[in-house]
């Protein structure tokens, strides 16, 4: 109940500052999302039909005044997927048409952006922290007819509890490095945390009108503190991508590789890290390489309140540097149904050593299993935003 009264204190008083200001503008919207989903490896799920219920509420306020803003979002998911977190809630400045600053929780610009993929799953970039990541820090972003960049520095990721040696929290949207007990002891393991981050990011379009491309290059490189050993580590990311828009077609490909070199304590796993996010940790390889292609057809309709359909198919994998490692993949075949404010995603995910697709949630990105079989998930999100 507090975290409802201070956020909504939080609103009357962004509300009371601006509208006494000359012409301010403010906003707020929303969303609610109910999910259907029946996974195959899922026992109850296969006696029951599946299960239909809550996903999650969200409050979007938007405020604009000479040039100044605030951008945030705030979403409300039930207390085994993490809660309340913020999402995102920047403060931007526009130094002209062409070039604006953000301050705040912002996403991080690498590889394409705002979303690598088409589905409700996103692409396989997203669980290991390569997709719509959210740090905290300061953006620079140019954006012109023939050039786009984005320079920025995070200090961190999230950070909830300013306690110095406070463990990462799982409350939170996007995948970050974090804490973990990997045996069940009640004692944490892999204690790291992300710290002083650089990204930077080119993108040139090329063609004109029906026909368009995006050729990009990401790179990011920052530390890795130890809580254990108080010592800094370091990880970075490397990307090329490309996506091109022809017509009613839209295709996005994307080659990415990372490496996290943590400074663990003696007889501490070094090939491994945690990564968290909705309430709970789960292990991924220290060194990987990605590769993602998605590619969409949307057809306008005039069903009634449905004005589009969009079918799409979304193909991941991480090919794991350790040797003894097994490689992850993921293919997400569906259709994004658009009426006026509603947007439902009808997807048929399938996944091999992924943590969301399958039995194995801890260590699916890290280890895998050589006889590992390919689960699927049927899932229906329905969404109203506001």
């Amino acid at each position: 109940m507090k975290y409802f009264y201070s956020f909504y204190t939080l609103i009357f008083t962004i509300s009371i500052s601006t509208y006494a200001q000359e012409k301010p503008e403010i906003n707020i919207g929303g969303a609610l999302r109910f999910n259907y989903n029946n996974s195959t490896w899922k026992e109850t799920h296969q006696d029951t039909g599946g299960e239909f219920g809550y996903d999650m509420f969200a409050i979007k306020p938007t405020a604009s005044y000479k040039g100044l803003g605030l951008n945030a979002e705030v979403r409300f998911y039930s207390q085994s997927f993490g809660g309340m977190f913020v999402k995102q809630g920047w403060f931007d400045y526009e130094l002209s048409e062409k070039n604006e600053i953000q301050l705040g929780l912002t996403q991080v610009p690498f590889g394409i952006t705002t979303y690598n993929s088409h589905n409700w799953f996103f692409s396989i970039n997203y669980y290991v922290g390569l997709e719509d990541d959210h740090d905290m820090g300061l953006k620079f972003s140019h954006d012109d007819d023939k050039w786009v960049y984005n320079l920025a520095f995070f200090k961190n990721a999230e950070e909830l509890d300013f306690g110095g040696n406070s463990d990462v929290s799982n409350s939170r949207y996007a995948y970050d490095v974090g804490s973990m007990d990997e045996n069940g002891d009640g004692n944490l393991q892999y204690r790291n945390k992300e710290v002083n981050q650089f990204n930077a990011r080119i993108l040139r379009k090329l063609g004109s009108d029906d026909f368009t491309h995006q050729l990009g290059l990401s790179g990011l490189f920052g530390g890795l503190y130890n809580l254990d050993t108080r010592s800094t580590g370091t990880h970075y990311a490397v990307a090329f991508h490309y996506e091109m828009n022809f017509r009613k077609w839209n295709l996005k490909a994307q080659a990415s590789h990372y490496k996290k070199s943590p400074h663990a304590p003696d007889g501490e796993r070094t090939d491994v890290v945690a990564l968290t996010a909705y309430g709970a940790p789960y292990l991924v390889a220290a060194e990987a390489s990605t590769y993602t292609l998605g590619l969409s057809f949307t057809q306008p309709v005039e069903w009634g309140p449905v004005s589009s359909l969009q079918f799409y198919n979304d193909f991941g994998m991480i090919n794991k540097t350790e040797e003894a490692f097994y490689d992850s993949y993921q293919n997400v075949t569906g259709c994004l149904v658009t009426a006026g404010l509603m947007y439902i995603y009808v997807d048929a995910a399938v996944g091999k050593n992924q943590p969301w697709l399958g039995p194995d949630f801890n260590t699916a990105l890290a280890y895998g299993t050589e006889d590992a079989d390919w689960h699927m998930r049927f899932n229906i999100n329905f969404g109203f935003y506001f």
